[in-house]
């Protein structure tokens, strides 16, 4: 850490990191400007978010092992390059279509370079050089999240192009500095295949099971959504029954063995389905109904982020002592109860009377929850599947709000051009609030149900202290998902995982 290298990999992977970050940030506060522009109906906006969502969620399991097959610095840079190619794409698109494809692959770049950031930390540091590394990556990728909003409403204002368009000078930097500066590492102990086919089958899943949910508020296409939804239905049995023969399964399946983790990642689908809808449709509102700008929207949820920042630590080290179940069941109770606070935003809502009361339970509801549930998945697991547990875990996340973005406005009743109709729009806004309650209640329920060996206990995987670096230093990216868990390369120890090439 004290050495120009060791400060050069530093900033790579927090830019790194940051890239994908403030582009999911900004993409929720541009969404009424793109709808504007482009003349979108609800349908494109969805598929705006969720094309990159889809593609994120379906191949970030395998970014993840191609990185440690072919080098995490050559799949970090690859990943950079083509986000920054997809981002200008984006940035010129000329129609809906263009765009949702742009995000598409966008999402391929993420799912590159999302993995890679903090892995090379992992693998270029050791002892507490790394410790160090990885609370300054967080705590530098927490302030970037929190000026994310006010730096992205501030680009909406002037053109939401330049949302995109901001990526490119700042991959060519990451490049440069990866270049020069950082080392390549590799996991010797990498299993010798991919698992392709699990993965072919995750995208066709998610993909059509997304198509299928989102059309289904389209007006005539009944048949066409049961066909749909049905192929997707297949395709992930399809997937279950390849990872249990495949050699080098994409999801090993004896993590599901683990009631404990299997519960968690039912709290973590239910949890984020309902927070990948509030982080979509609370912009909009505060847009369509309340008449505030672009920026004034996209910092409305700020405390969430500052209180993430400043105590999910302290909750971490809480979970040590009393254990994750008390914080996995209150915090959904409390983000739920936020989330019922938000009902009050309508017209010329007042910000400190109608959104900053919700938006602070919310946020004290998140960061009571964030931590206890990614120790409890890591601690769920065996040492040798952390980094696979937490990447699982991650998925969960993502493919639960990308299939939330699918199906609950159009539950709530909200399609076709209610966007820029304040009174349609502020209806479906409140029934999709209290369905998303419902899911955090029901999340809640699930963990004081499921959830009850304590951290570190009898059949733990990673130690208390392994746990607890990462739930305290790794939680800037919790808001879209659980942090990912790196693994150092296999036989790798002290200063020789540094030198690693």
């Amino acid at each position: 850490m004290g050495t120009p290298q060791g400060r050069w990999v530093l900033l790579a992977t927090v830019l790194g990191s940051s890239l994908a970050m403030l582009d999911a940030t900004v993409v929720t506060v541009a969404l009424e400007r793109i709808g504007a522009d482009l003349g979108a109906g609800f349908s494109g906006l969805q598929w705006t978010v969720n094309a990159y969502t889809l593609t994120l969620a379906s191949l970030i399991l395998l970014g993840g092992s191609l990185s440690d097959r072919l080098g995490r610095r050559r799949v970090f840079l690859v990943g950079v390059v083509w986000f920054a190619l997809a981002s200008l794409l984006c940035g010129l698109a000329p129609d809906t279509g263009t765009l949702v494809a742009a995000r598409a692959l966008q999402g391929v770049g993420g799912a590159l370079l999302t993995p890679g950031s903090l892995a090379i930390i992992s693998a270029s540091f050791s002892g507490t050089d790394r410790a160090a590394a990885v609370g300054a990556w967080s705590g530098l990728g927490g302030v970037a999240g929190a000026i994310g909003p006010f730096v992205g409403g501030w680009l909406v204002e002037w053109s939401w192009r330049v949302v995109f368009l901001v990526n490119l000078p700042l991959a060519a930097v990451i490049v440069a500095v990866v270049v020069r500066h950082v080392p390549e590492t590799r996991d010797p102990g990498a299993a010798p295949g991919l698992d392709w086919t699990g993965t072919a089958l995750v995208v066709l899943g998610l993909g059509c099971l997304t198509y299928g949910l989102t059309a289904a508020g389209e007006p005539g296409r009944g048949t066409e959504v049961v066909l749909w939804v049905c192929a997707g239905v297949v395709a992930l049995v399809a997937l279950a029954a390849v990872q249990l023969r495949s050699p080098h399964p994409l999801v090993p399946p004896a993590l599901f063995r683990n009631a404990q983790f299997t519960a968690t990642n039912v709290v973590t689908f239910l949890v984020y389905a309902a927070l990948g809808v509030v982080f979509v449709l609370l912009t909009l509102q505060l847009q369509v109904v309340a008449d505030y700008s672009p920026l004034a929207a996209g910092t409305a949820l700020l405390p969430v982020t500052v209180l993430m920042l400043l105590f999910s630590a302290r909750v971490g080290a809480l979970a040590q002592r009393i254990g994750p179940r008390p914080l996995m069941t209150g915090g959904p109770l409390l983000a739920a109860a936020g989330l019922l606070l938000m009902l009050r935003i309508g017209p010329e809502a007042s910000y400190p009377l109608d959104v900053l009361p919700g938006a602070v339970v919310f946020g004290a509801g998140l960061t009571l929850l964030v931590a206890p549930l990614t120790a409890t998945v890591l601690d769920s697991a065996d040492d040798r599947f952390a980094g696979v547990a937490s990447g699982v875990n991650n998925a969960v996340a993502r493919a639960a709000g990308l299939l939330a973005v699918a199906v609950i406005p159009v539950a709530a009743g909200i399609g076709g051009d209610d966007y820029t109709d304040p009174d349609a729009f502020g209806a479906g806004f409140r029934t999709a609030l209290l369905i998303c309650a419902g899911l955090l209640v029901t999340g809640a329920l699930v963990a004081a149900v499921s959830v009850r060996r304590p951290l570190g206990g009898e059949g733990a995987g990673p130690s208390p202290e392994g746990v607890r670096l990462d739930v305290e230093q790794c939680l800037h990216c919790g808001v879209s998902a659980p942090p990912l868990h790196p693994r150092p390369p296999a036989g790798a120890t002290g200063d020789s995982i540094g030198r690693t090439r």
